[in-house]
């Protein structure tokens, strides 16, 4: 497990000024571990002492992690705890990678609701990779009162995969006058070459007009990006899209 990665990470986000650390998806393990035996709940060691470094670091974070499904699969999970180590709060992701060959359906149960959390004294919109291919879930956090989404996720390697990465991240910015800090998995430098990547890294800040503030690359760091909240007032007075929906027609989605 990456405990020990996690630790050092918030303590050098603690040292750059950092109030949240985002983490990607599978933080707890890697995909193509033995997730099901990985799988703990989330008042189990990992999870506590996840809680317990952020508390020690007084930084807020969202990690990806897995707990066990009643069916013998595992959820694949986002936790998000507070600066003093409280657990705010738990998403599971709802959209499961049936895609391209691959069948996360498998091994991994689906959640049932989007979450938005009081985080590092913002309202926080909470998914999981695969997520943000469906617009409708970053939708649903903006009118629930999000501000700022994460995205944690092991976006793999493929044709075009990486511009859709990027593309979807500001589009869903765009769409919703919000910040998303996206954290992606990197490369494990100790993949077989025949074994795909189970991440393209690119970590990504981007703001409600959907300009990328800050993109990490394929590589493992640290980095402390300022995101200005109040951005999100000034954007949506002079471009109210999400007042301007016609929920008449659609719903309130």
């Amino acid at each position: 497990m990456n405990l020990s990665r996690v630790r050092a990470a918030l303590k050098e986000a603690a040292a750059g000024g950092a109030e949240l650390a985002v983490f990607p998806e599978a933080t707890m393990v890697r995909f193509g571990s033995d997730l099901r035996a990985a799988a703990e709940p989330l008042d189990g060691p990992f999870c506590t002492a996840v809680g317990s470094a952020c508390a020690e670091a007084g930084v807020a974070a969202v990690a990806g992690v897995f707990e066990p499904s009643a069916d013998g699969r595992v959820y694949n999970t986002a936790v998000a705890y507070s600066a003093g180590g409280a657990l705010a709060a738990s998403y599971r992701k709802l959209h499961l990678f049936d895609a391209l060959g691959q069948r996360e359906s498998d091994l991994v149960a689906p959640g049932s609701a989007p979450v938005v959390a009081d985080l590092a004294g913002a309202r926080v919109g909470l998914q999981v990779c695969y997520d943000i291919r469906f617009p409708e879930l970053t939708r649903a956090l903006a009118v629930g009162g999000a501000r700022l989404v994460t995205v944690s996720a092991a976006w793999q390697a493929g044709l075009f995969k990486e511009e859709h990465w990027v593309t979807l991240l500001r589009a869903r910015a765009i769409e919703n006058t919000v910040w998303i800090a996206a954290a992606g998995q990197v490369p494990d430098p100790e993949a077989k070459p025949t074994r795909a990547p189970t991440g393209v890294g690119r970590s990504m800040l981007v703001d409600p007009l959907g300009v990328v503030r800050y993109d990490m690359g394929p590589s493992a760091w640290v980095s402390v990006v300022d995101a200005d909240l109040a951005l999100v007032d000034s954007v949506r007075a002079t471009l109210p899209s999400l007042a301007n929906r016609r929920e008449d027609v659609f719903g309130t989605g």
